[in-house]
């Protein structure tokens, strides 16, 4: 089994600098990292490549976040096609700097909530058409989403991939928003003897902690530092009990910190990176 581990966007201490981030993370034995392309498409395809040529000789594993402005299941034409325009050139810099995935939030149910789960597969479709017409090889990774106004739970997602049927479409794994949209519930176990149905040779997860509201009294989606809810160690245990091989994102505000963190509870459990 294998564990890669690193955060989500460029670490704390490279001020907001790729390449140094990249260095960095090596200096301190993490060995992933997640190009945050959520507010805009930053590189161009020249430094795209760059940038992947400086993570493979570091032996850093890259995957990229296509930008939020994303709704599958609009009742808009125009953001139909800017959705897919955002996906593409996400999946098209993914490509050039050989990260494997590219992460986004599908859509919302709107209006169209009966007609989300058929809207979301004719378009997803598309897309993949489109990327195997230019030789994209990085995967799209659906990601599972926290709020119930959002299309992605766990079901829905595997249920779409299992339809689907094509090797560049897969599924990341949101801990914390499983959790949230669980109403503060997660059972470890359970989301992974799901996974079985899509036979993964690797898992693509996002982790951090989220906040409890105490006037509404539940969890909400807002990433906290890794500290209680939900549980990283019963994770990092039903991970190494099951020998899975899984990228393992931070999403908590503290990013490489916590990565370090994870570490450190898969070392204690016996894990040697």
């Amino acid at each position: 089994m294998k564990i890669w581990l690193g955060p989500a966007g460029n670490a704390i201490s490279a001020r907001k600098e790729t390449a140094a981030s990249l260095k960095y993370l090596k200096e301190i034995d993490l060995n992933a990292q997640e190009i945050e392309f959520v507010r805009n498409i930053y590189l161009n395809k020249e430094k795209a490549r760059k940038i992947g040529e400086i993570a493979k000789s570091l032996g850093i594993k890259l995957s990229v976040h296509a930008p939020y402005y994303i709704n599958l299941n609009s009742e808009k034409t125009q953001v139909i096609k800017k959705s897919k325009f955002f996906i593409l050139e996400s999946l098209d810099r993914a490509n050039e700097m050989k990260a494997e995935y590219v992460v986004i939030h599908p859509a919302y149910y709107g209006n169209l909530k009966t007609k989300a789960y058929e809207n979301v597969k004719t378009r997803i479709l598309e897309i993949l058409d489109e990327a195997k017409e230019r030789g994209i090889k990085s995967k799209l990774a659906l990601e599972t989403m926290g709020r119930k106004s959002q299309f992605g739970s766990l079901d829905e997602l595997i249920n779409l991939c299992k339809e689907i049927k094509n090797k560049q479409l897969t599924i990341c794994i949101d801990f914390a928003h499983i959790f949230v949209r669980n109403n503060g519930k997660i059972s470890y176990s359970e989301i992974f003897d799901k996974l079985k149905d899509l036979k993964l040779k690797q898992i693509f997860s996002h982790f951090s902690n989220v906040k409890y509201n105490l006037n509404k009294k539940e969890f909400v989606d807002i990433h906290i530092p890794i500290n209680s809810h939900p549980p990283f160690k019963d994770l990092a245990k039903e991970i190494l009990k099951r020998k899975v091989n899984i990228t393992i994102i931070s999403e908590s505000p503290a990013l490489e910190k916590d990565s370090l963190k994870m570490k450190k509870v898969f070392e204690k459990l016996g894990y040697k990176f």
